[in-house]
């Protein structure tokens, strides 16, 4: 098989496990808590590192941000022989209890994007792989970290997330909003592999705070402190996978 046009890898390259980060930085967070790690290549918004984590093999990818990227790495990888996608991200809380640094499972994506959209139809759910969801709350639990488990949404537009579309999540009890989950859960689904994702909260969207609002930075620390901690999960999560 011809060398991936965005990825550049190729049969051979990559695990069957692959934890898929959106930031290329977090990329080097997850493989500095494993035992080894090696660069495989690096394009664009995509840094695949092969790493080993308590015996297990497993590849880094970052996707960059929304859907559309990441659709081109679930597409590309799937051709390399990854068949388990776990997206270890953050995400925006849509319920008031819901703090900065807290963690949320989905049990399935509403599609508030159109990626998903050019694969199938809008009614088609966008839900996880049951052992993979299991897994993330299995290894939560065992390292007794309280997390929110349940849908959340993938939306396309970060600046244009209004106080009308706001309020109807956080009526309908969707728990937060990202940028990938539900292209990565419909596509792994489509071609029979399985996905999950974990989420750190980075702001609170029904008290009006987003993330880099009142920080220099991105992520506000409480946050920072909580990726790690998801990136644990994740990784005691995919040994049983």
């Amino acid at each position: 098989m011809a060398k991936q046009p965005h990825l550049l890898v190729e049969e051979g390259d990559v695990h069957e496990t692959a934890i898929i980060p959106g930031d290329p930085g977090r990329v080097d967070r997850i493989a500095d808590l494993c035992d080894d790690s090696e660069v495989v290549a690096q394009n664009r918004e995509y840094k695949l590192v092969n790493a080993t984590y308590d015996g297990v093999d497993l590849t880094i990818c970052s996707t960059g941000i929304g859907c559309p990227s990441a659709a081109i790495a679930v597409e590309e990888l799937s051709r390399v022989g990854v068949e388990t996608f776990v997206r270890c991200g953050t995400c925006g809380a849509l319920q008031p209890e819901m703090e900065v640094g807290d963690m949320v499972v989905a049990t399935g994506a509403a599609k508030e994007e159109g990626t998903s959209k050019r694969y199938e139809s809008a009614n088609y759910p966008a839900v996880p792989d049951y052992d993979v969801l299991t897994g993330l709350v299995d290894a939560a639990e065992a390292n007794d970290e309280e997390i929110h488990v349940g849908p959340i949404v993938s939306d396309d537009a970060f600046y244009n997330e209004s106080d009308e579309y706001v309020e109807n999540w956080n009526d309908a009890n969707l728990l937060a909003i990202e940028m990938e989950a539900a292209t990565v859960f419909s596509l792994a689904r489509r071609k029979g592999l399985a996905a999950g994702a974990i989420c750190t909260v980075d702001g609170n969207l029904v008290a009006g705070t987003q993330k880099g609002a009142d920080s220099d930075d991105e992520l506000p620390e409480k946050a920072k402190d909580n990726v790690e901690r998801a990136i644990r999960i994740t990784l005691n999560a995919v040994t049983s996978l």
